[in-house]
């Protein structure tokens, strides 16, 4: 799994890739709050669920990580381990972090993803989730 993230014109990209489909929406989520904080420093200590049903693989990826960053606003927190799965149209997440505390270094405040050059598809056994965050 492996994440990344590229300028494009005043928003960045996010770039994620994994053996499935769920991997590289994972890594695109970290990816993306790779770019708020050093994800290292981040502790793992409280859960938040994410359940939602989207048809449609690239759309699921701008709602699943919308859904992360409205959690991550809704209670202060910064997340840093991410894990999804599918079922049919049904997605179910789960994501660990903790509240923003002195000590967390803040970057760059990622506010949503776009569908600007939103793609989602697999190059030869690694499959690849991108799109632009605003921020």
């Amino acid at each position: 799994m492996s994440t990344s993230y590229f300028e494009h014109d005043a928003d960045i990209g996010i770039i994620g890739r994994g053996l499935t489909i769920e991997q590289s929406f994972e890594a695109a989520a970290h990816a993306a709050f790779a770019i708020m904080t050093d994800l290292e420093a981040v502790h793992p200590v409280d859960a938040v669920i994410i359940d939602f049903d989207e048809p449609d693989v690239e759309l699921a990826l701008v709602v699943w990580l919308n859904q992360i960053f409205g959690k991550a606003r809704e209670f202060g927190m910064v997340f840093s381990h991410f894990y999804i799965r599918r079922d049919g149209d049904h997605w179910h997440g789960k994501i660990l972090g903790e509240k923003w505390r002195e000590g967390l270094e803040r970057g760059v405040e990622v506010k949503g993803a776009t569908l600007t050059m939103l793609s989602v598809k697999q190059i030869g056994p690694i499959w690849e989730s991108r799109c632009v965050v605003d921020v």
